[in-house]
């Protein structure tokens, strides 16, 4: 079975930014390690809004601007850009908390093969969660996991909640 891995969000603004949180750096270092450690494809993503973040419904519900494109706090954490560099691995930008490019791109290709996902990163109860829910809707019968110890969401008892609603929508947490 071919494992895809997929990096949600690990950007300068969710780590040490402006939404940066402690349980986000702890999380890093074991981010890295399961990168290097993968054995097949691995895809990231990066938050990614406009100039005109404060006008939209996001921008009115959480008015912090983060993940401006273009802007540092947008950028992929250095250590995560050179190793996805390395790798020669794709990064999806997204608009919203789940990437529908993402999920219709792995469909396109692993619809019907024997495929899982893996999602890994930030922020487990926004972010992460949407795009493991957008993965088992378009492909109910793909096994698709989160590791827990390398994500990292707004609170530790917000990713615990996460973690638990996904083992309920039959997303497996490792």
């Amino acid at each position: 079975m071919e494992k895809i891995l997929i990096c949600i969000d690990m950007q300068n603004d969710f780590v040490d930014g402006v939404l940066g949180t402690r349980e986000a750096q702890a999380i890093l270092p074991a981010v890295i390690e399961k990168i290097r450690n993968h054995n097949g494809p691995v895809i990231f993503t990066r938050d990614t809004h406009q100039e005109n973040y404060m006008e939209t419904q996001e921008g009115h519900k959480l008015p912090v601007p983060h993940c401006i494109e273009g802007t540092d706090g947008w950028q992929l954490v250095p250590a995560l850009e050179q190793l996805r560099c390395e790798l020669q691995a794709p990064c999806i930008d997204k608009p919203t908390f789940g990437s529908r490019v993402l999920a219709e791109q792995l469909t396109a290709e692993y619809a019907g093969k024997d495929a899982a996902f893996e999602l890994i990163g930030v922020c487990t109860d926004i972010c992460v969660i949407s795009n493991a829910m957008l993965l088992k809707a378009f492909m109910p019968e793909a096994p698709v996991s989160v590791d827990s110890r390398c994500c990292a969401g707004v609170t530790p008892e917000s990713h615990d909640n996460a973690l638990k609603a996904m083992t309920m929508c039959q997303v497996e947490v490792l």
